[in-house]
């Protein structure tokens, strides 16, 4: 891997929590966010550098020859879909615009964020055959971010973190030197987009830390967990202060009373799942499903309000967490583990059914595969491989196109561009070499 000498550790010596010497950014409305406890700093352990290929041979994945053999047929066809569908300007999901959450005006800059993970999903398996293709990716990133001559991942500024952490992904997976300006690029916009003490923000405060949509409304933990994801894949340490302020963030979107101050988790299940964000006294979609209000609104009178854990967010917390550097006998990751232990499957983003649902599937195969365990064991006892489990799901939900397509349309699943890198990244991950023995004990349920 290519030795970024912007992201060394040794280049950033300040401390994780700094506090603000600026006035209070007037796009934050000071009395929405609420004051918690401060954070405290981390005890972090090496993380394992990031892999940028899958495995040459079954022996090296670990995984039985005819699965490894179905995997690889079901990546290759689904490359060659990709192949097929793009246009010919270079890119995937072209004037498809989409939106965030909360988001007023959709925005076209989706197809450069999926263009990013599409050269991911090509650069993985390292096959000189796709060349071409990435080449004409790279052209529509290009164009689309640099065309001023700085790097603006989005114009219209409201998907710029999805575009930033995407593109960063797909070069940082691509290893090649003449690409390294953008990475640097990208990674120093994702630095700045975060909110921190450059906006005013004390440690204190429950938007710190976190990342939103282009740095214009609150951060959530999709948005955050993607900033970590983006600087995991470029070599940074889990040790620089950004993710450090960024574990800040994602410990306070946990279900977790030992470790989150907020006042819906104090009230809450206490369970160690996730939800969507703490920002302005938080957030979960889940709650939102279940007819108690996106914000426990809709929660009995009288009653304390509480917010739902969910899975994707919940393995993305767990992978944040671990990004960061927490060990696994960390309460807030042996929390998270044991929520998942107890909520297992990949038919369904639990508490969300099929909403999000190959989001989910790329997600949990991140966190698993950083989370270094090759089994899960349920409440019911049962153990499970996670790569195999995971691997069969997605060949079974594979069309004979070679593409992927969520039936529920929620959060741009009905685009199969999308849903394509999504599962191809997923399967990827599970494609990757691995060590043996593949890790510590197996994870349990909570008790």
């Amino acid at each position: 891997m290519i030795k970024f000498a912007l992201l060394s550790l040794a280049l950033f010596a300040d401390p994780p929590y700094q506090e603000p010497s600026v006035p209070l950014d007037p796009r934050i409305k000071g009395d929405r966010i609420t004051s918690l406890a401060p954070p405290t700093v981390a005890v972090t352990r090496p993380v394992t550098a990031p892999i940028h290929r899958i495995a040459d041979s079954a022996k090296e994945s670990g995984l039985g020859s005819d699965l490894d053999t179905r995997a690889r047929v079901a990546v290759r066809r689904g490359l060659a879909w990709l192949n097929a569908s793009q246009d010919p300007s270079g890119g995937w999901m072209v004037a498809k615009a989409a939106a965030g959450t909360d988001q007023p005006k959709p925005s076209q800059a989706a197809a450069t964020a999926v263009t990013g993970l599409a050269i991911k999903a090509f650069a993985q398996v390292g096959d000189a055959s796709d060349d071409a293709t990435i080449a004409r990716a790279l052209a529509f990133i290009r164009a689309q971010t640099v065309a001023s001559g700085s790097f603006v991942p989005d114009p219209a500024g409201s998907l710029g973190n999805y575009v930033a952490a995407s593109i960063a992904m797909g070069l940082a997976a691509l290893d090649r030197p003449n690409e390294l300006p953008m990475l640097e690029q990208s990674v120093e916009w994702l630095r700045q987009n975060q909110w921190d003490h450059t906006e005013g923000l004390t440690s204190t405060k429950d938007w710190y830390g976190g990342a939103g949509y282009g740095n214009w409304g609150r951060p959530d933990l999709s948005n955050t967990q993607l900033l970590l994801d983006a600087l995991h894949d470029a070599g940074v340490s889990q040790d620089d202060p950004v993710v450090q302020r960024a574990l800040a963030f994602v410990t306070r979107t946990q279900n977790l009373k030992a470790t989150n101050p907020s006042a819906w988790a104090q009230s809450g299940s206490d369970d160690g799942g996730f939800v969507y964000t703490p920002a302005n006294g938080g957030e979960s979609f889940a709650s939102e499903d279940a007819g108690e209000g996106r914000y426990g609104e809709k929660l009995p009178a009288g009653s304390p309000r509480t917010l739902r854990s969910y899975g994707s967010m919940t393995y993305a917390g767990l992978k944040s967490l671990l990004y960061a550097g927490l060990a696994p006998d960390d309460p807030r990751v042996k929390a998270a583990r044991g929520w998942i232990a107890l909520h297992w499957g990949f038919d369904a983003n639990p508490g969300l059914g099929t909403q999000g649902l190959f989001y989910y599937r790329h997600a949990m195969a991140r966190a698993l595969a950083v989370n270094g365990e090759p089994t899960i064991t349920d409440a019911q006892g049962k153990t499970h491989d996670w790569r195999v489990e995971l691997i069969e799901s997605l060949l079974a939900a594979q069309r004979p196109d070679g593409s992927w397509i969520n039936a529920t349309t929620r959060w741009q699943e009905d685009k199969p561009e999308l849903v394509t890198c999504y599962a191809l990244l997923a399967l990827e991950e599970a494609l990757k070499p691995v060590a043996s023995p593949r890790g510590p004990t197996p994870v349990q349920p909570a008790p």
